[in-house]
């Protein structure tokens, strides 16, 4: 289990299909930059209820979750999440996370940016197999 943490930009994607539709302007696109926990360990991602305010996005159905204190816990499901960190990207739906808890980046958007954590350097990056874009096998 790799555990680091990065900044990472979420975006809300339906606002990003109005903008590309022309129906609201690039600046209108609820955007945030945040400081992410990086947990190769988690599956998915999280999180919390004030990134879900800040990006505006529409309401998820709830699920359970098992956190890393081995709780379970009902949670709502949320998607139409953009994520980038540099300039790979992916899209994908994020668990929320009560208040203001921290925010983690979980395997399944790392594996889609094709991001591996370098332990020894405590860091996120490129897939050095694929530094000039992500690679995917659909074999």
């Amino acid at each position: 289990m790799g555990l680091t943490y990065a900044k990472i930009q979420l975006e809300n994607q339906y606002d990003e299909y109005s903008w590309f539709e022309g129906k609201i302007a690039k600046d209108k696109v609820r955007s945030v930059v945040v400081n992410m926990l990086i947990d190769t360990g988690a599956i998915r991602m999280a999180i919390n209820e004030t990134i879900l305010a800040q990006l505006g996005l529409k309401k998820g159905f709830k699920m359970n979750a098992a956190l890393a204190d081995g709780s379970i816990k009902t949670l709502e499901l949320v998607s139409g999440i953009k994520v980038s960190f540099g300039d790979r990207t992916c899209y994908t739906d994020a668990f929320v996370l009560p208040g203001n808890t921290e925010p983690l980046l979980g395997a399944i958007p790392i594996e889609a940016m094709d991001l591996v954590v370098i332990s020894s350097e405590n860091k996120l990056q490129y897939n050095p197999k694929h530094p000039d874009g992500a690679l995917f096998s659909l074999k």
